[in-house]
């Protein structure tokens, strides 16, 4: 296996925070993804190996296997504890002080080249694959297809309304080959979902703010909202004070993966002072002051 510089390829140094990572690897998808250089397989080719870069050293286990075994890394678990196996066996065979190692290389060429010791290969679970998958809280709201590019593979899934930011979800045996016939990996992905809405999503309940005129304050009256999905009226009661939050109930966010079920929406009102004031108002308001 070639040795592939992982973090030449995000052009950033070898202790570049997690930060730095997500920063460079977002910069150069963007710049490379097929949908931007169609046909382009130069870029295609990048696009891979950024993405297979930002896999291993966007998780912190990943990163120091690779930091410490380079090109072997993703068989780090696999000869750590073969190696403990020998070592126990050479204890048992072995005089104390007599016994020695294999270099590293032969030991691993040993162990995943051929067969080992008891006549059959080694078999192990192949890398679970982590990605990040940036969608807008409009994507969110309802449930939609998405295709996923993971180490140069399409793959199609099925997002379901609600999932939250920051929710990983597991598609099984998506992962790395495993190795010597052994299990796939898995895949994990984690929503980072935009919001740049008026809404504030809290779990499935939402939150916004309405401007409320003074005289529909005073006498109530009847008012047109923006809710997450359309439009609703609402009755407004008469004398309702600033900051007044009603709630509409069922006009939050979905619930995830419980179909049909959504959150409320609470909605609070901010009093309107009327300004540029003719003289007629004025005399009016002056007149209200005087009877109160």
């Amino acid at each position: 296996m070639t040795f592939i510089d992982y973090y030449k390829i995000l052009g950033i140094s070898k202790k570049a925070t997690k930060d730095e990572i997500k920063k460079a690897y977002r910069k150069l998808a963007r710049k490379f993804h097929p949908d931007v250089n169609p046909g382009d397989k130069e870029a295609e080719k990048k696009f891979k190996e950024i993405n297979e870069a930002n896999e291993v050293l966007s998780n912190p286990e990943n990163r120091k296997k690779y930091d410490e075994y380079g090109k072997d890394w993703k068989h780090a678990e696999a000869f750590e504890k073969a190696k403990q196996q020998q070592q126990y066996s050479q204890r048992q065979q072995t005089p104390f002080g007599s016994g020695s190692e294999e270099d590293f290389s032969d030991f691993f060429s040993s162990m995943f080249g051929g067969q080992g010791r008891r006549g059959r290969s080694m078999q192990f679970r192949g890398q679970d694959f982590n990605a990040e998958l940036e969608l807008s809280l409009e994507d969110v709201y309802r449930t939609h297809k998405r295709t996923l590019t993971v180490n140069g593979k399409n793959i199609r899934l099925t997002i379901p309304a609600g999932v939250r930011n920051g929710q990983v979800i597991k598609i099984k045996k998506h992962g790395a080959e495993g190795i010597n016939g052994g299990p796939r990996g898995d895949l994990n992905i984690q929503f980072s979902i935009i919001n740049s809405t008026r809404f504030r999503r809290d779990q499935n309940n939402l939150y916004t703010s309405v401007d409320l005129d003074l005289y529909t304050a005073l006498l109530g009256g009847e008012i047109t909202v923006d809710t997450f999905d359309g439009k609703a009226k609402l009755k407004v009661k008469p004398e309702t004070p600033n900051g007044t939050q009603v709630k509409l109930k069922g006009k939050g966010f979905p619930v995830y993966k419980k179909e049909g079920q959504y959150g409320d929406l609470y909605i609070t009102y901010n009093l309107k002072i009327p300004s540029k004031l003719s003289a007629k108002e004025k005399q009016l308001f002056e007149e209200l002051a005087k009877l109160r």
